[in-house]
């Protein structure tokens, strides 16, 4: 259960998107980006390649085993906008997400926004992310370095990163 300060923080982000919304329309709808972390499952399958082995023509064949889902998992760091994906960066094996990789993803996003959305650096680009500590610390308030507006998000509140 949400306690009342926590209420009354998500009430008034929502109550702020919603005025933003009635004053721009859709324009404000166009200038979000929207980021967030999650943890990716994944399983690397042999190869045919790799499964190749020489063998009597008359010797049985290999039994293969049917795979299941491993433990391994990797840090996954997606941004999109409402046409779609436009980053997506995973974290090497073993790191944590800190201000300077987070400074680094951004670097990157600023260049994917570039190439797949000509004009949208010139338009003006609102950052949708939630206020994680490597999100917030100064270093990575250099964000209003490239002229981004920041769209905070009160603590805890998946209901408003769809990715939650």
């Amino acid at each position: 259960m949400l306690a009342d300060e926590r209420k009354t923080k998500r009430l008034g982000s929502a109550l702020s998107f919603l005025e933003r919304y009635s004053n721009e329309g859709d324009d404000f709808l166009s200038h979000i980006v929207t980021g967030d972390e999650t943890w990716v499952a994944y399983v690397t399958p042999e190869s045919k390649q790799q499964s190749l082995e020489w063998r009597h023509s008359s010797s049985p064949r290999k039994v293969k085993f049917k795979q299941t889902i491993s433990a391994q998992k990797i840090m996954c760091t997606m941004f999109w906008d409402r046409k779609g994906v436009l980053k997506v960066d995973f974290l090497t094996r073993g790191d944590m997400i800190n201000a300077a990789a987070y400074c680094a993803t951004l670097q990157k996003l600023r260049r994917a926004i570039q190439n797949k959305r000509r004009g949208m650096l010139s338009a003006g680009v609102a950052l949708l992310h939630d206020n994680a500590r490597p999100h917030t610390t100064n270093r990575t308030e250099d964000i209003t370095s490239f002229g981004w507006e920041q769209l905070g998000l009160p603590p805890y509140s998946s209901d408003l990163a769809p990715s939650d």
